[in-house]
């Protein structure tokens, strides 16, 4: 509108000045002419026809006016319509840009929120898996630590029975106790003594500040208890587990528990189940029963707190008397192997060692090494298909002790020295031809059969020379203890031979522990 106005103004300027023209025109005819009034008359008449003129012109004029006034406003709509429309097309562009961005960026964060999640899940998989890895080795170092320390409570396990992984794990064990071992305390492991012994008292029915200080200064392998030590069930059992709370090293804790009249525990009062003797056992050929005598022994002795029985008897008895009378089973070797094998099964099921006695067999000697010398008149192909049948029975039921006894086999070993000093009974026969490989143990070395030949200190060194692995209550434990650590100090016994009979000992301690744990 306010175009049109102009346009309009414009015209109307034109038109007055037109008009200005004209009247000054005539005022100068009139001034020029004043007489002529004919020519005036025409003038007028010229005029008013110009002026019909004129005024038609400027209708014209006007009309045209208005024309260019409606193009111009055409024009103007034109523009306008041009210009609404440049600006939706603007508008829509922006807009469509905007979604786009939007929808790209929804994109970006929807593909960035899905990266993150994954990123964030993937993470925490690694981090189980590092906390689950840290946690197994945690466990695992945990548990060498607290097998190393806590080996006092021993269990026994024939070694040839291990798979590999147990294998390798008991080598662990069994290296990392002897690693840091003085050479004096790998001696003193070597011994099972008596409490008194140790301590120097006359009777020990508990182990108090003597014990532990013993305990120090001798890292001994082990202990045996007789009928004088245990009094009642409490009494005997705080004994034992203080004992083992004051040893440096796990300790094997003995007694001679055979069921019938060589039952230390059964014959103190404590109350436990009565087996019979093995004799009755015998007769009844029926080997279940050899099998429960043997797991009620161990039960009740592992409740107690003892860890190592020297049972059972493994001799076979002659068609007449026996020094060892009630104790065996009786003169048929292949029947008193079986009963021989049963009991080891179930003296072994209950986490307790067994203990085969007395090697090569003295079943049918009429003396008792106890007093002096024994003699076996049997040769050795004689006692192959008698004497050594339980020990095979049981050595292959899994027995992990054998005790050598003192009788002398002429036909065997030429010196004709005791079997427990000699090195054909134990690593020739023994070892070698009858493969057993776990701790061979003396029977008792303060046996008159010892005693009256040779000194404690003769004795410890020659049986750990034949082969032995342990040294059961020397006359003079500490005279044999000095004897023997002297021995491997010259070199008179390498600390290697010492060494394989640690690993044999510790390799006893600690399978069962093992055992226990995975139970």
């Amino acid at each position: 509108m306010g175009k049109l106005f102009h346009k309009r103004n414009k015209y109307s300027d034109e038109e007055f000045e037109n008009e200005e023209f004209e009247n000054e025109e005539f005022e100068d005819d009139d001034m020029d002419d004043e007489d002529d009034d004919d020519e005036i008359e025409d003038e007028e008449e010229t005029e008013e026809e110009m002026d019909e003129e004129d005024e038609g012109a400027e209708e014209d004029d006007e009309t045209d006016d208005e024309d260019e006034e409606d193009e111009d406003a055409d024009e103007d709509d034109e523009d306008d319509d041009e210009e609404w429309e440049e600006d939706d097309r603007r508008t829509f562009r922006r807009r469509r840009r905007i979604r786009n961005q939007i929808i790209s960026y929804s994109v970006v964060f929807v593909v960035m929120a899905a990266i993150i999640a994954g990123g964030v899940a993937v993470g925490r998989n690694i981090m189980d898996m590092i906390k689950e890895k840290q946690a197994a080795e945690e466990q695992a170092q945990l548990q060498a630590e607290q097998e190393a320390e806590e080996a006092h409570e021993v269990v026994i396990d024939a070694p040839e029975t291990l798979d590999e992984p147990e294998e390798d794990i008991l080598g662990e064990l069994v290296a990392a106790s002897l690693s840091d071992m003085p050479l004096e305390d790998k001696v003193a492991g070597l011994f099972i003594v008596t409490p008194e012994a140790l301590t120097g008292v006359a009777t020990a029915t508990q182990a108090g500040e003597g014990t532990q200080a013993a305990l120090i200064e001798y890292g001994i392998g082990g202990l045996i208890y007789f009928d004088k030590n245990i009094l009642e069930k409490e009494q005997i059992t705080d004994m034992l587990s203080s004992t083992v709370s004051k040893s440096r090293y796990p300790l094997f804790l003995a007694v001679d528990e055979e069921g019938g009249s060589v039952s230390r525990v059964a014959k103190s009062g404590i109350d436990v189940i009565q087996v019979d003797s093995m004799s009755s056992i015998g007769e009844s050929g029926d080997t279940s029963q050899a099998y429960e005598a043997g797991l009620t022994i161990g039960t009740y002795l592992k409740e107690l707190g003892f860890n190592l029985d020297f049972a059972p008897v493994a001799d076979v008895a002659a068609s007449g008397e026996s020094a060892l009378g009630d104790r065996v089973f009786g003169s048929d070797a292949q029947t008193a192997g079986d009963m021989v094998a049963n009991v080891v099964e179930g003296i072994e099921g209950t986490g307790v060692s067994s203990c085969l006695k007395h090697f090569p067999g003295i079943g049918d000697a009429a003396e008792d090494t106890h007093d002096g010398k024994v003699e076996s008149t049997k040769t050795l192909d004689e006692m192959r298909e008698s004497n050594f049948l339980p020990f095979k029975a049981g050595i292959e039921a899994g027995a992990d002790f054998v005790m050598v006894s003192h009788m002398t086999v002429p036909s065997g070993d030429e010196d004709a020295i005791p079997s427990s000093l000699s090195k054909t009974m134990i690593t020739d026969v023994l070892r070698n031809e009858l493969g057993f490989q776990g701790v061979v143990i003396t029977d008792a070395l303060n046996m008159g059969a010892i005693t009256d030949y040779y000194t404690s200190e003769e004795a410890a060194v020659m049986a750990i020379e034949a082969g032995a692995d342990m040294l059961l209550m020397p006359e003079d434990f500490h005279a044999a203890y000095d004897a023997l650590l002297a021995a491997v100090q010259d070199g008179t016994i390498p600390e290697e031979r010492i060494n394989e009979s640690l690993e044999r000992i510790y390799r006893v301690k600690g399978e069962k522990k093992l055992a226990q744990q995975t139970q």
